[in-house]
């Protein structure tokens, strides 16, 4: 028998060679499997182990070894086998002392733990850290912000405002009202350079200021439609001047609920002698540290991002006029914020918060 001539014969059924030559024609399966996939046709034709070596870039040995498998686990025996793969450096014990070094205290020369000062502090190495960092959803470098009420009415407020939200009564405008204050024509110093392929628009960190103006609006909830006035202050006497001004672009016949946050200046002496003169107004307070009930927070977010963070203004008047013609823009398309939230689902939100906060206490 000539060297390298297969000792046994492979014999194929013609479901057998149909799969193979599925697997090697395929572009999506490993390199591996096709090449061996071609090993058995070819030894099913009849070639020597050292000719099909030569076609398909592997030893002779390896030729046989995948007949052998072949022969012992047909298709099946082409797959690799799992492998154990490398042993565990840290275990059990040694991760769960790294995350209660972490969640459980802070580093001696920092707020915060680091990728680096977790390593220095267990003997793990940092990229091991960082792996279990992210497997476990631990990010000591980042924060969120939270603040809670301190209003005794926190509940019978919020389920006032959802339920205008929600249920709004008939014949009746709900709006939601507030001041944007303090805002500042900005003059930049160097022209923008222009956004282009792979870099943004660049704008320099320094500018020259021009005055402020604020920004008074109230955002209809049921239409999304925006009552909107710029002056030059925010105290009681503006607020007056904006409500006269909401009085005349509503319809007479309808009853007005306002939205507002405690802020002094809608809780005014006068303010309050203008309401009682106005018997359709219902002002409906939010409570302490809760301005994220108030839509119009909202649509303030909207206007700061596309017409005042990037502005440039030599005038007061130019930064008005830029806010006025977003506000027309908007009016036109305008659309209302969708609130799905309910009552019972903030204060279970509210519940899980004072959980936390519960099982932080030491």
């Amino acid at each position: 028998m000539p060297m390298g001539r297969p000792t046994f014969r492979i014999t194929l059924s013609t479901d057998e060679r149909a799969q193979l030559k599925t697997l090697t024609t395929s572009r999506t399966l490993p390199a591996g499997l096709v090449r061996r996939a071609r090993v058995i046709l070819l030894s099913a034709d009849g070639e020597t182990n050292k000719d099909i070596a030569g076609r398909v870039d592997l030893t002779p040995a390896m030729v046989s070894h995948w007949r052998r498998r072949w022969r012992d686990h047909g298709l099946a025996g082409l797959y690799d086998a799992p492998r154990s793969g490398r042993p565990r450096t840290h275990d059990d014990d040694a991760v769960a002392a790294l995350l209660d070094t972490v969640l459980q205290g802070k580093p001696a020369n920092a707020t915060q733990w680091s990728v680096r000062l977790a390593a220095d502090a267990t003997g793990i190495a940092k990229s091991t850290v960082q792996r279990y960092f992210a497997l476990f959803g631990v990010q000591p470098h980042r924060t969120t912000t939270f603040k809670l009420s301190n209003d005794p009415f926190f509940v019978e407020k919020v389920r006032d405002i959802v339920g205008l939200y929600l249920n709004p009564p008939d014949h009746a405008l709900v709006l939601c009202v507030d001041e944007k204050s303090q805002i500042q024509a900005l003059e930049r110093t160097q022209p923008m350079l222009p956004m282009g392929l792979g870099y943004v628009e660049g704008v320099t960190h320094d500018y020259v200021r021009h005055g402020t103006t604020t920004l008074f609006a109230a955002l209809d909830v049921r239409t999304g439609d925006v009552i909107a006035q710029c002056k030059p202050r925010h105290r009681h006497q503006e607020f007056l001047q904006f409500l006269r001004h909401i009085d005349a672009n509503v319809p007479a016949e309808l009853d007005v609920h306002l939205i507002v946050d405690n802020y002094a200046t809608h809780k005014h002496a006068k303010v309050k002698a203008w309401l009682a003169r106005h018997p359709r107004y219902h002002l409906h307070f939010t409570p302490t540290y809760s301005s994220w009930l108030n839509q119009v927070e909202r649509w303030f977010a909207l206007i700061s991002e596309r017409a005042i963070k990037r502005g440039s203004d030599r005038t007061v008047r130019a930064l008005i006029q830029r806010i006025e013609r977003f506000v027309a823009q908007y009016n036109q398309t305008k659309r209302p914020f969708v609130w799905t939230a309910t009552a019972d689902s903030i204060l279970q939100k509210l519940n899980r918060l004072l959980t936390r906060i519960s099982g932080t206490a030491h």
